[in-house]
């Protein structure tokens, strides 16, 4: 048995050895855990199916059946089905894609075993293990720093609290905080159930069932709509008891008010997302959060930094120029400050490529932050040409404050800033108890003497230009905000293709700024330079305080607070595993090529999906709106029900159901006007609904007196849906004809049809139209289909004059969108 107190007698230097990792995990000492990564096939299965709304259904197909109402009970199985079966596949899909997602994201931990460095499984860690912590590493298991390293880390993630926390050796790490700068071992002490990393990864990757801006809209309409339903039902129960209903009578109707509750638009939308999925994937695109879609399609504004998005994350030394010695010298202190830091990054590889350097010894080491903006090291040896003192390499702004500097070199230093480099100043204190050892506020020596200055080259990302132009096109802001110098990322920015007249504004002039101002400055500036991770946080928090809807790209740990405050987070793959955890989509090709492509994806899907909810609120309101008009003028025959549950499924499947599967799909992108659903509805729905109401009304009621002829007639309760055929068929008719007639009017074809919406120049909608009435006509002639779904043949003279009622309508809806009459009525402007 291990005894967990001699634990911490590990050698730090050799790890421990493969027997004792073997004897540990048998030992129960192992971080192998399983961990649900998603919702189970049955839970998927059981939440989809047995819901309220399918309750009802299901309760009223099986009355049916014992009524021997088969059809009808079979149109109402469908729609359950049809619902459960599209939403089933479509979660089981995301399902698997969420738990390759687990897989793939889950951090690799670099541990110690036998002096040896091995990237390995979290799975695989044991405690007693000695594990590595570079900067961006996510810490994997709850643990203590051992030896001499320091470390900045980033709990954010655990607390809440974006403060970097110092760690240096006898300080505990928690798994799923993230190593910011340094470099540090630790020894793992909890692992499996009993370190954060369990109850994190659970909580992280877990389905949580997230609603998007506008499925909390629709979601809000339907549950009013099922509100109403319930009212319905209750009036038609009242009927049933006092027996102005037959029981078969208030089942069929109770079956056509369950209809009112739109179920089919969550197909339509299920649909529309699994499309647009689809396509993100080919985009290399991978969707971690399942409002990813909707958020994409809300973007206006999106923010970036330079290194990683605009740049391909790879810089090189472009040149040094001395200041006070030689070349050689500079160069050979370039290297030995490269090959000390224990705080490796890639400015300090992109020195090692070209100058060799041997480790000295330290005495105390400050990382790189992107707070800080520097970094420093203090030696005590006395070789000539390595003196002993205090080396310091950071931005040249920041060192000018206790480094005298030039005229030449600053000039020099402003040349090389405006060529677009990335430049550093490097200087010297030789005494090296002048750095201020202080972990938690560290500060720069009172005096320095500048060295030389090295400037970088960034890479510029080939397609930059290209995928800049396609946002512009999406309609989308780009702002650029980085912790580079300001005109560097400006003149990178131009040559990216955001243009040569951006306004360019420093970190330091933000800071100077009050709130007004601030506010100011981040709507008319477009380059931020010299920001830190707070600022950059609070510009995009500012952005939302105006009403805009911020995607962020980043790549580093300095992105992550960020990428917490934006409403979409993307992340580059290759990016480091801090901001792969919090992201909502991660580019898998480490590319942001493919994402104008997806923003306008996101516009499409969201687009689609409003203007089917227009349709469905249309009919919904207008069935809604016949069943009261009908209960109130209809007495006269004892309270008449305008539509049986075939006349109901029929005309939604013609004039709603199947055009909502062509809209989603042909929807154009495009930033709507920023207006809720109440808007949208007031706009086109309500004038649509009030209309054809009156219209479907006049011609039921028309078709109901005709048989009176002015005599009073007599008839049977259980005669009444007899009675009622022709009524229904004709109200069947101006409905669908009246229903189909709005497709164009969604998207209009020419200018002629422009009314309640802008103009199209689509035909395929209308075409829909058009072979949608053509099966309503083969329904009609065809007696199999007409007697399924209990519709009476009218005569010819009788469709001509419906269709004649269609058209009076359709021109005086068209009137009543162009002349605004409803918004003169209300005193606002809708359109």
């Amino acid at each position: 048995m291990i005894d967990r107190h001699n634990i911490n007698n590990t050698s730090i230097i050799n790890g421990l050895t493969e027997d004792e990792v073997t004897a540990r995990r048998a030992s129960g000492l192992g971080n192998h855990v399983k961990l649900d990564t998603s919702r189970s096939y049955s839970q998927i299965l059981k939440e989809n199916l047995f819901t309220f709304i399918n309750t009802v259904f299901l309760s009223i197909s099986l009355v049916l059946i014992s009524l021997s109402r088969y059809g009808d009970a079979f149109l109402v199985i469908v729609v359950i089905l049809g619902g459960v079966i599209v939403s089933v596949c479509q979660e089981i899909w995301a399902k698997q894609k969420l738990d390759q997602i687990a897989l793939l994201t889950r951090p690799l931990a670099t541990v110690i075993r036998e002096s040896k460095q091995q990237n390995i499984d979290p799975s695989e860690i044991v405690v007693g293990d000695i594990l590595v912590a570079n900067a961006g590493d996510q810490i994997v298991v709850d643990g203590q720093i051992v030896g001499e390293g320091q470390i900045e880390m980033d709990e954010s993630l655990l607390t809440g609290e974006s403060d970097l926390i110092p760690k240096q050796a006898g300080q505990p790490v928690y798994s799923g905080s993230f190593c910011v700068s340094g470099t540090a071992y630790y020894e793992a002490q909890k692992v499996g159930t009993e370190s954060l990393a369990y109850q994190l990864t659970v909580s992280a990757r877990a389905f949580r069932q997230i609603y998007t801006p506008l499925q909390q809209e629709i979601n809000l309409v339907i549950r009013v709509f099922l509100l109403l339903s319930c009212f319905l039902w209750i009036l038609v129960t009242i009927n049933w008891y006092f027996g102005f209903y037959t029981f078969a009578d208030t089942v069929q109707y109770a079956a056509v008010i369950a209809g009112l509750v739109p179920s089919g638009l969550y197909l339509a939308i299920t649909l529309a997302y699994a499309l647009g999925a689809v396509k993100m994937v080919g985009q290399e695109v991978l969707i971690q959060q399942a409002n990813a879609v909707e958020s994409l399609s809300n973007v206006d504004i999106l923010c970036l930094d330079k290194t990683g998005t605009l740049t391909a994350n790879r810089i090189s030394l472009q040149a040094i120029y001395p200041i006070g010695l030689d070349e050689i010298n500079l160069g050979s202190l370039l290297g030995e400050y490269a090959a000390s830091t224990t705080s490796k990054n890639q400015t300090i590889e992109a020195l090692q490529e070209v100058f060799s350097g041997s480790q000295r010894s330290l005495i105390f080491e400050i990382p790189f932050s992107s707070d800080r903006k520097w970094s420093g090291m203090s030696f005590a040896s006395q070789e000539e040409n390595s003196p002993s003192g205090t080396y310091i390499l950071g931005a040249p702004e920041i060192l000018a404050e206790v480094t005298p500097l030039s005229t030449k070199v600053t000039q020099q230093i402003q040349e090389l800033t405006m060529a677009g480099f990335r430049v550093l100043l490097f200087a010297h204190n030789p005494n090296f108890n002048s750095l201020n050892q202080d972990l938690e506020k560290p500060q720069l020596p009172t005096e320095l003497f500048p060295l030389g200055i090295i400037s970088f080259q960034d890479e510029l990302r080939p397609e930059a230009r290209e995928t800049i132009k396609g946002f512009s096109e999406a309609g989308i802001e780009v702002k650029v905000i980085s912790g580079d110098n300001p005109q560097t990322v400006g003149a990178l920015a131009s040559q990216a293709g955001l243009g040569s007249d951006t306004q360019v504004i420093s970190g330091w002039e933000l800071a100077k700024l009050d709130e007004a101002q601030f506010i100011q400055a981040a709507a008319s500036k477009t380059i931020f330079g010299r920001v830190t991770p707070s600022q950059k946080a609070k510009l995009i928090r500012n952005f939302k305080d105006q009403g805009h809807y911020v995607a962020m790209i980043g790549d580093g740990v300095n992105d992550v607070l960020s990428l917490k405050e934006a409403n979409l987070a993307i992340a580059m793959e290759g990016g480091s595993k801090a901001t792969r955890s919090v992201a909502d989509i991660v580019l898998l090709n480490n590319s942001f090529a493919s994402l104008p492509h997806t923003f306008l994806e996101g516009q499409r899907i969201r687009n689609g999906i409003q203007d089917v909810l227009k349709l469905f609120m249309i009919r919904v309101f207008c069935v809604s709106l016949l069943i009261f008009a009908t209960g109130f003028i209809g007495g006269f025959i004892g309270g008449t029900f305008p539509l049986l549950n075939k006349h109901s499924a029929v005309v939604t499947l013609i004039s709603v159901g199947f055009p909502t599967f062509c809209i989603p799909i042909w929807a154009k992108p495009g930033i709507l006007p920023r207006r809720s659903i109440v808007r949208s509805l007031l706009h086109f729905t309500l004038p649509a609904t009030l209309t054809l109401t009156l219209v479907a009304l006049g011609v039921y009621l028309t078709y109901l007196a005709i048989p009176f002829s002015g005599n009073e007639l007599v008839i049977d309760l259980d005669q009444v849906n007899e009675f009622l055929s022709v009524p229904r068929s004709a109200l069947v008719t101006i409905m669908i004809l009246c229903g189909l007639l709005l497709v164009p009017f969604l998207k209009p074809p020419t200018k002629a049809w422009v009314g309640g919406e802008v103009y199209s120049g689509d035909w395929r909608y209308t075409f829909v139209a058009l072979v949608l009435l053509g099966v309503y006509i083969v329904i009609l002639v065809v007696p199999p289909l007409r007697q399924f779904f209990e519709l009476s043949l009218l005569s010819i003279r009788d469709y001509v004059a419906i269709s004649w009622v269609a058209l009076v309508w359709c021109l005086l809806l068209r009137y009543v969108w162009r002349a605004k009459l409803l918004d003169k009525f209300l005193g606002v402007d809708l359109s």
